[in-house]
Parts: structure tokens; sequence; C-alpha cells
């Protein structure tokens, strides 16, 4: 990417979220009521083995700013989950990388043998490589009750590797491949920042899936997510209470009417439940280190939920 774009200045109106009652222009905000905690998200730690542009975790090689949650501190949270009948349905790991973490693989044995379905975001390089023997052995256990949803930025080498670095490409395309032909449920995550309409990206999503012999729907939004960019400098109107009528969007379609994420800081000494996989620094968003404190209304008090959620109508959680 051009040095001028990541110097970019911030283009964000610096009155604009800052109050998480009303917005710059003295209306009230909007907020979003938790109306059932569908799925429930962890943060395995912030670390990545690689630093894409743009990323909204800012993970990297360096960033230990969220620690390695353990596998003993999510049984905590599963256990409180499952005992207090949430009517949760799906568990998902997120990071930086989530196979860096060394228990992953503990984890989710825990969430698959209660029950759940599980979810991994990754971007299936070294780090799940390393990880095949026990991830061949979870899918004998449990079968599709495991997705991969793999990061595949652009369907061209050239534009993913533009994001992730060079020589990315190979490595995600061999373990996308080692996925497939071991029979494991799959997902894609791209991005729009592209241009040319979802309509051909797509097309052109397929025409690699089906060079590659990958079991993706192109044409399914809940298994090839393609995701608004997320620039917190850029600038966004915020979002009011009039806006859910304005735009015909319910707020219950938001992400956080039915999921939680938890995180682990670094240094802290338990971890905190946050209303989303789009906010895990901002401690102005910390809800408490329970489940059961967490449920309240959050107040749309930062650009991502503008753009990403209300505006962009995307959602890291699957659509079932």
């Amino acid at each position: 990417m051009p040095q001028e774009q990541l110097a970019a200045p911030s283009l964000l109106d610096p009155r604009k979220f800052r109050d998480p009652e009303v917005t710059a222009t003295g209306e009230r905000r909007a907020v979003v009521a938790l109306t059932r905690l569908r799925m429930l998200w962890f943060n395995t730690g912030s670390l990545c083995n690689i630093t894409c542009h743009n990323c909204y975790m800012d993970s990297s090689p360096l960033n230990d700013r969220l620690a390695y949650i353990s596998a003993a501190e999510v049984r905590r949270y599963l256990d409180e989950a499952f005992g207090a009948g949430w009517g949760v349905e799906e568990i998902g790991f997120t990071g930086g990388e989530p196979f860096m973490n060394p228990e992953i693989c503990e984890m989710l044995g825990d969430v698959m043998g209660r029950g759940w379905r599980a979810l991994v975001l990754t971007n299936a390089m070294l780090p799940m490589h390393h990880r095949r023997d026990a991830l061949l052995a979870l899918k004998e256990r449990f079968g599709d009750k495991l997705t991969l949803r793999v990061s595949i930025d652009h369907h061209t080498r050239d534009k993913h590797e533009a994001i992730r670095g060079p020589g990315t490409w190979p490595p995600m395309l061999e373990g996308l491949r080692w996925l497939a032909e071991n029979g494991f449920r799959l997902a894609v995550a791209g991005r729009t920042c592209w241009g040319g309409g979802e309509i051909e990206s797509r097309r052109c999503y397929a025409a690699l899936f089906a060079e590659h012999d990958i079991p993706v729907d192109a044409d399914d939004p809940a298994v090839l997510v393609l995701f608004p960019e997320m620039d917190a400098a850029a600038d966004v109107p915020e979002i009011t209470v009039h806006c859910w009528d304005i735009l015909g969007v319910p707020p219950e379609t938001m992400m956080c009417a039915t999921s939680r994420m938890v995180v682990k800081r670094k240094s802290a000494a338990v971890p905190v439940v946050v209303p989303c996989t789009l906010l895990p620094y901002d401690r102005r968003f910390e809800l408490g280190e329970d489940l059961g404190v967490s449920a309240k209304a959050i107040s749309l008090n930062h650009p991502h939920c503008a753009k990403f959620c209300v505006l962009g109508g995307a959602s890291c959680s699957p659509g079932r």
C-alpha cells in the first residue's frame, strides 16, 4: 500500500462518538438490547503470524495487548452459558490467529463436547498447519460441528497479498486445500474494498473455489462473507434512535443483539466481556467479568457500529 495511504490523517469529526447518550448534534444515540445470547465469542489473543493492512484488531507478531486466554478461563464461561440456559447455539474463536494459542484445540473439544457448534476464524497458514493432527482428531469426534472460516481478502493472489503481505497466498491456499481434502466444514471471509460489486466478487470467488475443489458456495452469504472496510479514522454518520426507521434496519439484527465476546487483556487477572468482535480494546465497552452482567443495552458509540453493522449490514456471526 502507498505510504501516503498508510499515513493518512483522521477524517473523523472529533465531536462524534464522544457521549454514549447523545450524538454531536444533540440527538439521542441509538442503543441495542440483548435479545438472546445466540453466539458467544472468545478472543484467543491478539498475536498473529502476519501483519495485515487495516486489520481492525491491529494483530501482528508483536501485538500482545490481548493475552492468550486459557482453556480453564474459557471453560468457566462455557459453564455459565450452559448452566444459565442462555440459548447459545454456537461458540466462535477469533484473534489474532486462534491457532497460535497453545490451548485452542482443548477449547474446541470442550465446546463441541457440550453439544455446541464451534467456529474458528483463521488465516489457514502455518499455525493451523501445526495443528493438523489435533484438528483431524476433533473432526473424527465431532464431524460437522466444527467450521473453519478462512480469510481470503481477494480472489487473486496479488490483491490478497497487498493486504496480507508477500508470500501469504501459497500457505493459505495449501491450508484451505488440506481442510477441503479432509472434509472439514468451510466458510471464507473476503473484503469489499476492491470495488466491482458483490455479484462480480462472488462470481470470481466461485471460479477460485472451482479451480481448487473447495466446497464453498460463493452465492451463500453465510459461507462466503464479504466484509465492509472498518476504517475508524474515516468520517461516518452517528446512528440516532430515528435511524432505525429511516434506514429500515431493525435493531435486533445487529450483532450485539445476539452476541458477546470474552477477551483477556495483557496482565489482567481475569477476562472481561465486551459486546462484539469489533471492539476488543475500547474499555468504554467493557461489560463486566461475567456473562450475567453483560446483558445490558449497548450504546452505538463507535465508528465501527455505524459503518460495519448498521450501514454495512455486516456481522461476524454466521446467519443461521
